[in-house]
């Protein structure tokens, strides 16, 4: 499950931990215009783990979901 907000500045995703047995905490993802923002509470520290990702490191996350082992550059088309 996950739940979508729209803030001032950012667009906040939620994707909830709701499997049978509960493995990891909700992850939130806040897109900025210039950068996405992960955080996942950790319950041993009872600290939130922040990773900030550039819109290029994005785009290539998304990409790679869908490639096979290897490396890759993605490219711009002309036009």
């Amino acid at each position: 499950m996950f739940t979508i907000e729209h803030e001032f500045e950012a667009t906040v995703v939620t994707l909830v931990d709701e499997g049978a047995e509960r493995l990891r905490g909700d992850v939130t993802i806040r897109l900025f215009e210039d950068t996405t923002v992960l955080e996942q509470m950790n319950p041993v520290t009872d600290r939130i783990h922040t990773i900030s990702l550039s819109n290029s490191q994005l785009k290539d996350l998304a990409a790679a979901l869908d490639l096979p082992e290897g490396t890759y550059r993605r490219t711009l088309k002309d036009g």
